[in-house]
């Protein structure tokens, strides 16, 4: 079985309506939410569906898009209604299609918020919706400001309610406001800044069953072993940074197979999960291989030193072990 960790929702058109106006009329945040049939759905999904089953995935965990989600607007009552509305509409989906989609919510985040005003959220996706898990933007603030580093007691409430409710995070960020710092970078950095903050921290010995999965298969950090190594020895931490980095979990949503090479020799097959994005960013055709880039797993096969017990791990095992109430329904 594929398990594609890593997708989000496609939409139709009047979603996205629904959030213009909300975005319009902010001096009235309970503008009402439409009313989205099934029929609308099943139209706007087929072209996903059709994707998923071309590239051979059994099973795609969707999530909203992560630059529509608006984290810094205000008031925050904005940012409220969207986040319970395109959560609503992952549950629909999940709900007509339970054989291919599972379902992860957004927190309504916000700089001005405390994360303890969050967490209903989760709570109400997971347990009303059974919703495998959440994402995690690591900066609300969407580059307007300095966060708190994942590391920090601010982002307790957060971890408390996933172990509560056991169901992981997936660190990815949102919308860049900076004008030196696109959309994309801006995922790489923030990536990057949270595993540093996490691993420098406390939260994994007072969280020790948390579960933490890295978008982007963990931003520049694997790619820059050697200099961490030193930082550690450096700081005299209890862990070598190897030992420290396998409190996370990292993706394979890179579309690179050099770059894969390396993630799976630093942090081990037991680390990774399969995870695409597709279709979203990726999907434009490489012209050197006349796939989408986003068509991650022939890159995978094609790693020969990678053995049958790592692909198995990486396609399907440790989905089953990170995301287990995606199984134990």
């Amino acid at each position: 079985m594929i398990i594609d960790t890593h997708g989000h929702v496609v939409a139709p058109a009047e979603v996205y309506s629904y959030q213009a106006q909300l975005v319009a009329s902010r001096n009235n945040p309970d503008l009402g939410a439409p009313h989205i049939d099934d029929a609308l759905l099943e139209q706007s999904v087929a072209s996903h569906l059709e994707t998923l089953r071309k590239v051979g995935t059994d099973i795609q965990f969707i999530s909203p898009r992560p630059y529509h989600m608006m984290h810094s607007l205000q008031p925050y009552t904005v940012v409220q209604a969207w986040t319970r509305f395109v959560n609503d509409i992952i549950a629909q989906e999940v709900r007509l299609h339970p054989d291919v989609y599972r379902g992860v919510a957004a927190l309504p985040e916000s700089p001005t918020v405390a994360p303890s005003e969050w967490v209903s959220e989760l709570e109400r996706c997971v347990r009303e919706y059974h919703f495998v898990g959440c994402l995690l933007n690591p900066d609300p603030t969407e580059a307007q400001g300095t966060p708190p580093g994942l590391g920090e007691r601010y982002w307790y409430p957060v971890y408390e309610k996933l172990v509560e409710l056991n169901v992981p995070a997936l660190i990815h960020s949102a919308s860049s406001a900076s004008p030196r710092e696109s959309y994309t970078l801006h995922f790489i950095n923030e990536e990057s800044i949270a595993i540093l903050s996490l691993l420098e921290s406390d939260v994994f010995r007072d969280f020790p069953d948390l579960k933490i999965v890295v978008a982007h298969s963990g931003g520049a950090i694997p790619y820059q072993m050697g200099r961490f190594r030193a930082w550690a020895y450096r700081r005299h931490l209890p862990e070598t940074f190897d030992e420290s980095l396998r409190h996370l979990y990292f993706d394979t949503c890179n579309y690179s197979k050099d770059s894969l090479e390396l993630l799976i020799k630093t942090v081990g097959a037991d680390r990774v999960l399969f995870g695409t994005e597709n279709p979203g960013t990726g999907t434009v055709i490489d012209p050197a291989t006349g796939r989408t880039f986003d068509d991650v797993k022939p890159m995978i096969d094609s790693i020969e030193w990678l053995s049958a017990a790592d692909r198995q791990l990486i396609y399907e095992d440790n989905a089953r072990k990170v995301y287990s109430r995606a199984f134990n329904k």
